[in-house]
């Protein structure tokens, strides 16, 4: 396998995406670089049962879990959350009310709370999101909606 080609291909859509996990470039950039050296040196090698992107995202996300559990503190929010529905598109103009999308968003389970970010901060499509779970687009669509959902239903109950 020619790594420096995978490295030239693929370093900036890993990066994307260790980014909507970690949210601080200087780790996030750490940890694609840590992705690219495991997939180098591991044991198991790539055996093409999918795309070489999927396969490093997978690297990546076992990574960024490692290093969010060794910080347990949450970084500062720097963005605004931006999706598709106009409510929350609406709410993220105040700040007050970006924290508490970020915080809800937070304590959302898993894989909500990962599929959510990965559309709206990663940008990456339900196709792209359903590689990675090696579930269906339809499965992330789905997904997504839900954790739409549940982010709006916390919203109204917290006032």
């Amino acid at each position: 396998m020619d790594y420096e080609k995978l490295y030239h291909s693929y370093y900036m859509q890993v990066y994307s995406y260790v980014m909507t996990i970690i949210r601080n470039p200087s780790c996030a950039e750490e940890i694609t670089q840590n992705t690219f050296f495991k997939a180098m040196t591991a044991k198991k090698q790539f055996k093409g049962n999918s795309s070489e992107l999927t396969w490093l995202c997978g690297i990546a996300k076992h990574l960024a879990i490692d290093e969010c559990r060794k910080n347990t503190k949450l970084s500062e929010l720097d963005e605004a959350v931006s999706t598709s529905t106009v409510d929350i598109e609406k709410a993220t103009e105040d700040k007050d009310t970006a924290l508490q999308i970020h915080l809800i968003l937070h304590e959302l389970q898993e894989p909500y709370k990962e599929v959510f970010q990965l559309r709206v901060f990663g940008e990456l499509s339900f196709s792209q999101i359903g590689m990675i779970f090696q579930k269906t687009e339809n499965w992330a669509r789905v997904t997504y909606h839900r954790a739409r959902l549940k982010i709006q239903e916390r919203m109204v109950e917290n006032g």
